[in-house]
């Protein structure tokens, strides 16, 4: 009787041996390939910013209207060596005013949403400059601006992929 539980005891400690080395032993080489698949992923999405040059040059892009605050968007970037160098994204009034310089309205949104256009707009310009992509990461408390960017910016940079330095205008619905 003894016996048959030390061979079954040794049995089970065997088996339990060779299922977890076989399992052990796939998960390895699962972390391996899928570590080498995000490494190609990330070095692809590296590529794809790079993939299409540039033109050299000033684009422009700003809206059409007011919105029911008085502003409107006005964007350019500048290109050089294929490059974007320069981002300036903001709003502006009637009256010329930027937005990112309006101490009044910086003090309304920061006690709204926690942050104002003085913080967040400098935030985007620099974030394009930096990832030479309209995919930035929207600024919380700015969910509004951080999209208008994004799709604005696009319009810029495919511009800029044909070389037009024409103007372009939004046809915003606002006032």
């Amino acid at each position: 009787m003894k016996l048959k539980k030390v061979v079954a005891t040794l049995s089970l400690v065997l088996a339990s041996t060779f299922v977890l080395a076989a399992c052990g032993g796939k998960d390895d080489a699962k972390k391996d390939s899928s570590s080498k698949e995000a490494t190609s992923s990330v070095e692809s999405k590296k590529e794809s910013k790079v993939a299409v040059e540039l033109k050299d040059g000033e684009y422009k892009l700003e809206e059409k209207k007011y919105d029911d605050k008085g502003w409107k968007a006005e964007f350019g970037i500048t290109v050089a060596e294929g490059k974007i160098t320069k981002s300036t994204f903001d709003y502006v009034n009637e009256e010329g005013k930027l937005k990112s310089e309006d101490k009044d309205y910086q003090e309304m949104m920061e006690k709204q949403a926690g942050t104002g256009p003085a913080d967040f707009i400098p935030e985007l310009n620099d974030a394009l400059v930096k990832e030479q992509s309209a995919d930035v990461d929207a600024v919380t408390g700015a969910t509004h601006t951080s999209e208008s960017f994004k799709e604005y910016a696009q319009k810029l940079i495919d511009a800029a992929e044909k070389g037009d330095t024409k103007t372009i205008e939004i046809d915003n619905k606002a006032k």
